[in-house]
């Protein structure tokens, strides 16, 4: 990209980063009143309910959200717990999983009593205890939530009001109590729900409640007929609840209902409250507008770290980047590349769907392999049509196209080290995690300016040098094509000036720390909410009003 490009689009740049900047000092103003006890904390007792956490069951990063999130919270000294499916790909043995006595049960509304096992066990280094519910009707199965031609399973809805439940039921049969449920996405969106309707006589009554969005696509919705099977009260089948289209949507019943809605990052928190991103509900969102925070996701550094990385062919940090090139070296070999030490290596780890921009890459593919000396990597499933598209692609250019169609996550890691970019063209991202593990490994992303991206990612100032990454501001073939192009023409052009940004890239840090600080902030604003000012300040004297 040329100078005159760069300026053309600087303006652009610029009002993005104010954006983003108001957004948070925003943000800090909603939460000004809360102050950090100093002398004294007071912990909470915290559940996550929800359909997936790391290690044990993942489809996308919010298995990550919810399993790194919960360890950093413990490390605090909160008490939390996690309430998730004991899917057919959950080995109780290897997790060495500890078998409840006595059975679950659950009632499901027109559908009866179901009666689950519960096996309870911790998340790996860490004092995070897991609950797994057992059904084999509902999660005795391979996938998650789709079969094997990739169509979502019909069941769906009665599987995740059972999950919801069955989490209410738990909570009663441990007499565990928490002062807040955090549920997230649609699959435990009931959860707030049934808090202020079903169990609203209950000790769970005075449960606040914190619904996580990590995308707005995909809402759960479903027949009307499933509020026989929630066993709510059809006055809540209206727009102001659960109805939308005269179906039952599960994420717009989760955010009227909740306490508190937080997506994962300011500027998705914002994109979701027009037409582009709301998929339908942005007239919800706006109307928990003051109740709509954004926080960015961190990574987990134990995981993702360079320097102590077992899954990469060498060790490195930003002092020493030799190991990079060892790294590069062997996913080349991995992949199916000519062993070139000095040809930029584009890495791609993405679910391969409409949503990630990969038909964008699909019509550029050829063009890109045959004008620019390149190297692509790409690991990823998804769209039928993908899968076949792009092993066709990497026939027609052997040497220079490597495709994993699946996933296999010591190859993501090496992806992650042995390329020079990573490319993310996402029409939309709430937040995105690759890029910040691209950061940890020197790897510089190739983005567009959407959401998390648009947060987390500098694009670099031609003038200074300064910059993070690439970003596209358009969504368009020619976009990508031309960012991409921009990126090379640096490593070929600028090699010091693509040194130094691996270098300050790895030196960036989005920890689970900084990101817990901000969610235990919100936790205790809702329970504030939840049960009044004057109890708030009695359970937890160590915050003055």
């Amino acid at each position: 990209m040329t100078c005159v490009r760069f300026m053309e689009n600087f303006q652009k740049i610029a009002e993005k980063c104010l954006f983003a900047s108001l957004n948070f000092y925003q943000t800090l103003d909603k939460l000004a009143f809360m102050k950090t006890p100093s002398l004294k904390q007071d912990f909470l007792k915290i559940l996550f309910v929800t359909p997936e956490a790391v290690p044990f069951a993942k489809t996308g990063g919010l298995a990550d959200v919810t399993g790194a999130l919960a360890k950093e919270l413990s490390s605090i000294g909160h008490d939390v717990r996690i309430i998730m499916p004991r899917y057919y790909i959950i080995d109780k043995d290897h997790w060495k999983l500890k078998k409840h006595d006595a059975p679950l049960g659950v009632p499901l509304g027109r559908i009866g009593t179901c009666w689950a096992a519960v096996y309870e066990g911790f998340i790996p280094d860490s004092n995070v205890k897991v609950y797994f519910i057992e059904y084999e009707h509902f999660f005795g199965r391979k996938g998650l939530y789709f079969d094997e031609t990739g169509n979502g399973f019909l069941d769906n809805d009665n599987r995740f009001a059972f999950l919801s439940r069955a989490a209410m039921e738990l909570s009663l049969y441990l007499d565990f109590i928490p002062h807040v449920i955090h549920s997230h996405d649609w699959q435990s969106a009931a959860v707030p729900v049934f808090l202020n309707t079903v169990y609203a006589e209950t000790p769970l009554a005075r449960c606040a409640s914190l619904f996580t969005i990590h995308n707005m696509q995909h809402q759960g919705d479903f027949y009307e007929g499933l509020m026989d099977v929630l066993e709510v009260s059809w006055d809540h089948f209206h727009p102001q609840g659960l109805e939308k289209n005269g179906k039952v949507n599960l994420l717009k019943g989760g955010i009227y209902h909740s306490t508190l809605v937080n997506t994962v990052s300011p500027s998705y928190a914002e994109e979701i409250k027009t037409p582009e991103f709301g998929w339908g509900l942005e007239g919800v969102i706006r109307d928990r507008g003051a109740d709509l925070y954004g926080i960015i996701n961190g990574i987990d550094y134990d995981i993702w770290n360079p320097e102590t990385d077992k899954l990469i062919a060498a060790n490195f940090s930003s002092d020493n980047l030799e190991g990079k090139d060892v790294c590069k070296a062997d996913l080349q070999r991995a992949m199916g590349l000519s062993l070139r030490p000095h040809v930029p290596v584009i890495g791609i780890v993405t679910r391969l769907v409409f949503q990630k921009g990969i038909d964008l890459l699909a019509t550029i593919i050829d063009k890109l392999l045959e004008d620019m000396d390149i190297q692509i990597v790409l690991l990823g499933t998804g769209e039928v049509w993908s899968h076949f598209y792009f092993s066709d692609a990497a026939e027609r250019h052997p040497g220079k196209l490597g495709v994993f169609i699946g996933y296999n996550d010591q190859l993501a890691h090496k992806i992650e080290a042995g390329s020079d970019f990573f490319l993310m063209p996402s029409r939309f991202e709430p937040c995105g995690l690759n890029q910040l593990y691209s950061f940890s490994y020197g790897t510089l992303p190739i983005v567009s300016a959407r959401g998390g991206l648009n947060d987390t990612v500098i694009n670099l100032d031609e003038r200074t040098g300064q910059g993070t990454g690439f970003k596209m501001f358009d969504l368009t073939p020619e976009a990508l094509y031309n960012t991409i192009g921009w990126a090379v023409h640096h490593y070929y052009n600028s090699p010091e000036l693509i040194r130094k940004m691996k270098q300050r890239v790895m030196k960036l840090r989005f920890s689970w720390e900084e990101s817990a600080r901000e969610y235990q902030s919100l936790y205790y604003e809702a329970v504030k909410r939840r049960i009044g000012e004057r109890l708030f300040f009695q359970e937890f004297p160590c915050f003055t009003n």
